[in-house]
């Protein structure tokens, strides 16, 4: 029988999460039907203007960074303030629990099996490389230096034919860069990845966070696509049906456009956050921007309103999905449409 996946059940590794605020911490519990003690959540205020908020199990629960800007490490004990063996414990900071606003939580745990790992390591500004625990290749790299304000620096490996000779920056909207000086001109393989002489991935003596992902069959995809500006966009086959779904226009500029299943439960799929700004949730319906179907999901628009630009004719776009569902599970059972 073919593999289908590896994976049958992905909210044992990803979940999405709304909420409302309370403005008292209480601990908040994830809706799947299997507990999952997340290692890694960012939380988006919904409501109104407000910093994305990321926290990891390796920074402890009092640090935590935000993803629109260049800032380092910030201590405030008022954000998450546990993480429970199914879900994570909320205090009083309005980026996670301002009363009666709304937030959404995307949480991952940490296991090779779900081709997901986090480490720490301190930089030296020499060309190196460093162990990693994925037992396979990375797909995708997010690296923040920790002590100084730099730009989160982010390896796709789909980013442009040479992926070792480019990034992009997360916090920012623009294009790609060719630059040796991030990842030394060297692929990742599935015991380390290359670092050189950068401030943003390897300064010297100061802490570096790395976020690794490896594609794991009908779970996860890190791929690109070319958009062709029409109404009936691109079909990207993912081999699942998606919970989370980011894009970025790699060619040019263009906002980190992130779609989940929860902030719509049925297409169209309109609800748009970005990873780089600080900004509310927009509702694009009127502009159709995309399905999430059983097997992928569908771009419906030639343009949206702003910098979404997620499908003009001739762009490149890079992209990281996670699942909700296997296509066909390893049983060889297919899953349904939204």
């Amino acid at each position: 029988m073919a593999a289908y996946t590896t994976i049958d059940n992905p909210e044992l590794y990803f979940q999405v999460k709304l909420w409302t605020g309370t403005g008292s911490g209480h601990a908040i519990t994830l809706d799947g039907d299997e507990d999952m003690s997340p290692n890694f959540i960012w939380v988006k205020q919904r409501t109104s203007t407000r910093y994305h908020n990321i926290q990891d199990t390796i920074r402890s629960t009092g640090v935590n960074f935000f993803s629109n800007t260049n800032g380092a490490d910030n201590s405030d004990a008022t954000n998450i303030t546990a993480f429970n063996t199914d879900g994570f414990s909320v205090g009083t900071g309005d980026n996670v629990n301002k009363s009666s606003d709304t937030y959404v939580a995307w949480c991952w745990k940490e296991s090779a099996d779900a081709g997901f790992d986090m480490l720490t390591y301190t930089g030296n500004e020499t060309n190196r490389t460093i162990s990693h625990s994925l037992s396979a290749v990375p797909h995708l790299m997010i690296v923040k230096n920790r002590e100084a304000a730099e730009a989160w620096t982010l390896y796709h490996h789909k980013n442009t034919s040479a992926p070792e000779t480019e990034c992009l920056y997360m916090n920012l909207t623009d294009a790609t860069r060719d630059s040796n000086l991030r990842w030394n001109d060297t692929l990742p393989t599935s015991s380390v990845f290359s670092v050189s002489t950068s401030t943003e991935v390897n300064d010297d003596g100061v802490g570096m966070m790395n976020y690794l992902w490896s594609e794991k069959q009908g779970f996860s995809k890190f791929g690109s696509f070319v958009g062709n500006g029409s109404t009936s966009g691109p079909m990207i086959w993912l081999g699942f049906r998606p919970a989370f779904v980011m894009i970025k226009r790699s060619s040019s500029t263009g906002n980190w456009y992130i779609a989940d299943n929860k902030r719509n439960t049925f297409n169209v799929v309109s609800k748009a956050l970005f990873a780089n700004a600080d900004s509310a949730e927009g509702d694009l319906a009127s502009n159709t921007p995309l399905d999430f179907t059983s097997n992928g999901f569908k771009l419906r628009n030639s343009d949206l309103t702003g910098d979404t630009n997620i499908n003009i004719s001739g762009s490149t776009y890079i992209y990281l999905a996670f699942a909700e569902a296997p296509f066909v599970n390893s049983k060889g059972v297919p899953c349904n449409a939204r």
